[in-house]
């Protein structure tokens, strides 16, 4: 279990490496083999034994989904909200070992916890057996439609990202195969979780709006944007890390500045279209400042717009988590005009909507000088 991708089921395997190659260091990829193979029976038997056990989709709550780009403040976000306690939510196990979740999990959950890193690859936040995570890497050992088989398998990273972002080069039945996985792995976490209302993390579906919005009628959405400048800067540590860490092939052919602005500029342009006209009984924006500045004032302002239960009971809760995470010590990278300039160029529109400006700048000198606003900047949770 010492690759992600080691909880993958084998026809994911099979699709992936054949339309990416197979991974270029063959020990990984024989361990991942070998673990998908060796898990076989066992998923099997568990998929036998729990399908008639699982409620359906449609009988269980309405998920609320946390959107925004990577490096927004998604996961500080979604950590303080798990901890009221009232939210099933997707750990550690369950990213892992999604096929087997009522099964091998409990089995080897003691080997696994002690596998977890001590924070996460990208930044410092701590990894504890129940901190909660984005289900993408679930949803990549169960389909062979994910963002992350770009990371794993960059050989083809351009085609498995934009694949698994927004489903280029899909077709029908590849689409139709990605929801029926993804709807089936929420059964499996809102029964595993107790039944409690699922509270869902993942940056993907920022540009699935519509799609969710057709899934889930009566869904809840929470949009979090931070400074696309800071979010640039950060992405491109996102991408390094993660390739120099999970990457099964070689990757000096990546362009990741290219990747980082793309993907900002068509995300963030599907996601504004296909919120337009939603009610703030259904959809609330939050800037990752204001999060930051004022945590509760902010989660308070999430529950109150969305009507969700529990925000007294648990501010006990917020507050305690948000004391121990005070000594956080953020990730700090240089910034430069170049990155400003690459930014600017392509990114514009969305600086413009959110009222944000190039960081270092003054906001009365910023449309009037050429101040380059170099220097080192605070990272965010995530």
């Amino acid at each position: 279990m010492a690759h992600p991708l080691s909880g993958a089921n084998l026809g994911t395997l099979a699709a992936v490496t054949a339309r990416s190659g197979p991974p270029s260091h063959p020990l990984a990829g024989a361990g991942i083999g070998l673990s998908a193979l060796a898990r076989w029976p066992f998923s099997t038997a568990e998929k036998l034994i729990m399908d008639s056990k699982l409620p359906r989709l449609e009988d269980m709550p309405a998920p609320v989904f946390i959107l925004g780009h990577w490096r927004s403040g998604t996961t500080h976000l979604y950590n303080i909200m798990c901890e009221s306690g009232e939210w099933g939510f997707v750990p550690p196990v369950a990213t892992g070992l999604p096929w087997d979740l009522f099964g091998l999990a409990k089995v080897f959950n003691p080997l696994l916890e002690r596998a977890l890193p001590k924070h996460r690859y990208i930044d410092n936040i701590p990894v504890t057996p129940t901190s909660p995570q984005e289900d993408e890497i679930a949803i990549a050992n169960m389909s062979e439609v994910s963002f992350y088989h770009g990371i794993y398998f960059p050989k083809a990273f351009a085609q498995n990202v934009t694949r698994g972002l927004f489903f280029d080069g899909c077709t029908t039945a590849d689409i139709r195969g990605w929801r029926k996985q993804f709807s089936y792995f929420l059964r499996k976490l809102y029964l595993y979780q107790g039944e409690k209302p699922l509270l869902i993390k993942n940056p993907v579906y920022t540009g699935r709006f519509a799609m969710l919005k057709e899934m889930f009628p009566d869904a809840k959405f929470i949009h979090i944007h931070r400074n696309p400048y800071d979010v640039f800067v950060s992405m491109r540590n996102f991408y390094k890390k993660l390739l120099k860490e999970f990457a099964l092939q070689g990757y000096d052919h990546v362009d990741i500045d290219e990747t980082i602005l793309c993907v900002y500029e068509r995300m963030m342009n599907d996601y504004l279209r296909d919120a337009e006209g939603m009610g703030p009984d259904k959809l609330i924006e939050l800037r990752y400042d204001e999060l930051d500045a004022e945590p509760i004032a902010s989660v308070e302002k999430i529950y109150e717009q969305l009507a969700l239960p529990g925000f007294t009971a648990a501010r006990d809760k917020f507050e305690a988590y948000l004391a121990s995470v005070a000594s956080f010590e953020k990730n700090k990278f240089d910034y430069s005009d170049e990155a400003a300039a690459k930014v600017e160029a392509r990114l514009k529109p969305f600086i413009e909507r959110w009222g944000y400006q190039r960081p270092g700048r003054k906001p009365e000198t910023a449309a009037a000088t050429g101040s380059s606003g170099e220097g080192a900047h605070g990272e965010d949770a995530a």
